[in-house]
């Protein structure tokens, strides 16, 4: 019996009991996106209980997404300091593209950079905070989106390798900002913009340097889109909050009240939000 198998038996007036894991989402353009809860080897349609009240306690531990044992502390949202440290999902490259150093034969795991960096990747502008340049694997579309909790998006860009998507997002980001800000995006305020209209304006500020990466790496390696209709999604949301207090389960484990929403990895409770990815690895019974 495995240690979310035997959890689901404690704790018998929970709905579910076991590890948190990032939530998987369903998306059409007709429906608002469809979110299911992972409690270990439980998963909770969270739609439907929208209107309800729920409640998350947090048991007191932590175990590691990768290797399961016990972790005093969760590092790099659900791995172990020796996986956080090991893993090249976790290496700061991931967060910062235009220092992939696979080229130089120092890559913590080559197979896995063959297999997630030296891929086509794509440049995008979203907006669930306001606009922004990113980049993403094309199998990651529209998912990597939806996690931001983006309204839009569009693609702008297709390049050989996350090595120059990140310095394509580098001359982008000299014009336009690269992170969302997570308080707004919950606020629900973004306004709707026209982001074919957007990228059109960025490419001509970022011309010089973009017509200088392509010269060096060929038109084949980076590829500019100047076509194509943007991604538009809709959360299952009732009430935005006004203002937004986050919960913590390291301060503490009890995360009560109305589910009011869903947007981007978050609960938007009527006593607060809380970030499920953030607590990845946490042990948790759901009521």
């Amino acid at each position: 019996m495995t240690m979310d198998m035997f959890a689901s038996h404690q704790g018998s007036d929970a709905i579910a009991s076991g590890l948190l894991r990032k939530m998987p989402v369903r998306w059409s353009e007709s429906l608002p996106v469809q979110y299911t809860l992972l409690v270990g080897e439980n998963k909770v349609p969270l739609n439907e209980k929208i209107g309800q009240k729920i409640r998350l306690e947090h048991t007191g531990e932590i175990r590691c997404l990768h290797c399961n044992e016990v972790t005093k502390k969760s590092f790099g949202q659900g791995y172990c300091y020796k996986h956080f440290m090991a893993l090249a999902q976790n290496d700061a490259c991931i967060m910062s593209p235009e220092k992939c150093h696979y080229d130089q034969g120092t890559c913590r795991e080559p197979e896995w950079g063959e297999r997630n960096c030296m891929q086509s990747h794509y440049v995008y502008l979203s907006n669930a905070s306001g606009l922004k340049v990113g980049i993403t694997r094309g199998g990651q579309i529209p998912t990597r989106w939806i996690d931001q909790g983006a309204t839009q998006a569009m693609v702008i860009a297709r390049v050989s390798t996350r090595l120059l998507a990140g310095l394509v997002e580098v001359i982008f980001k000299q014009h336009v900002a690269d992170k969302t800000n997570w308080r707004t995006m919950l606020k629900g305020t973004a306004e709707t913009l026209d982001l074919a209209q957007e990228r059109d304006r960025l490419v001509e500020l970022a011309r010089p340097q973009l017509d200088e990466l392509i010269a060096e790496h060929g038109i084949i390696s980076v590829q500019l889109l100047g076509h194509g209709d943007p991604f538009n999604f809709e959360f299952p949301v009732q009430q935005y909050p006004e203002k937004v207090t986050s919960f913590n389960f390291d301060k503490d484990p009890n995360v009560e009240g109305t589910l009011l929403g869903i947007k981007g990895q978050y609960l938007i409770l009527d006593t607060g939000v809380i970030n499920i990815r953030r607590f990845g690895g946490y042990q948790v019974n759901l009521y």
